[in-house]
């Protein structure tokens, strides 16, 4: 993962951009990670952060120096990146990959909202299209019945997913608030620090089991920590560089990922619905990129 500065002019939108598609991406096979582990859902959310903070140390002290004390905002962002893996890696237990996924990421309808209000964030009337056009494909392909597996109990794993969206929100909005002052690895450090022993917590109150039985399930945990670091990673560089309601409605080409990941490896197959439903989530994410560009300067 490439660290710069945290100063937003750093680089080029497109390099943003391509940065924050590809962590979406990356961040897409998480889910599939979550279900190889053998771990309990909120284990294997200590196991993601758990695995990544050694290499996080090693790129912040290269990029930034040492590692210091954690800001408020990092803690924040811990604590909010903590209840955004609790809560989707249950969903995940009980309701398929893709549905979860899904609902998890419909956060831009938050996150314009408080970036509206609280930031002065104003959209144009065509990104909000967008934003509806995305977040309609979204829902297409939660509500979408496929031909693959059963889940264990689909309400109350759509309910888990559905509250993550919520915490999702607020960890985007306390990321991009954290990325004006400090590196992304050193804020993904401090969070990691932050949201591990909460989660690990979690797990032993919660009775699951933490330890992965087999060598799948370890090499599982390992891939978690990895993702977190390419994607999550890449997803808080880019924060730094882009609007953050922009950045919301394009992280939704993760769960089309997540979905045809869940079909290929677990047999989630996808119904015509959510196969419109991926397209049209794409075409709104396309669409609002193309209504957030800047206007090109006027000669005078």
């Amino acid at each position: 993962m490439t660290d710069l500065s945290a100063h937003p002019a750093a680089a080029p939108r497109w390099q943003a951009l391509a940065a924050l598609v590809f962590g979406a991406c990356v961040i897409g096979f998480s889910g599939i990670l979550v279900r190889l582990t053998g771990t309990g859902p909120a284990a294997a959310g200590f196991w993601r952060l758990a695995f990544a903070l050694p290499l996080l140390a090693l790129i912040t002290r290269r990029v930034s120096g040492p590692l210091g004390r954690p800001s408020r905002i990092a803690m924040v962002t811990g604590l909010m990146f903590a209840l955004d893996l609790g809560f989707w890696h249950y969903g995940i237990k009980y309701t398929s990959v893709a549905a979860s996924t899904v609902l998890s990421n419909l956060t831009p309808v938050v996150v314009t909202a408080f970036a509206w209000v609280f930031l002065k964030q104003r959209p144009r009337p065509l990104f909000l299209l967008a934003m509806v056009v995305a977040v309609g494909g979204a829902w297409m392909m939660g509500a979408g019945k496929g031909a693959g597996v059963p889940v264990l109990n689909a309400p109350l794993g759509n309910f888990f997913s559905l509250t993550t969206a919520l915490w999702y929100a607020l960890y985007f909005l306390a990321v991009s608030e954290g990325r004006k002052t400090e590196a992304a690895s050193r804020l993904m450090f401090w969070s990691g620090v932050v949201g591990a022993p909460l989660l690990l917590a979690a797990a032993l109150m919660l009775g699951e089991p933490v330890l992965p039985v087999t060598l799948a399930g370890l090499a599982a945990c390992v891939g978690l920590g990895l993702v977190h670091i390419g994607g999550q990673g890449s997803i808080a560089w880019a924060m730094g560089r882009l609007p953050t309601s922009t950045a919301s409605v394009v992280v939704l080409v993760q769960p089309v990922v997540a979905g045809y990941a869940g079909w290929v490896l677990f047999g989630e197959a996808l119904g015509p619905l959510q196969t419109a439903g991926a397209a049209v989530a794409l075409a709104g994410v396309v669409l609002a990129q193309w209504a957030s560009r800047r206007p090109a300067p006027q000669a005078p």
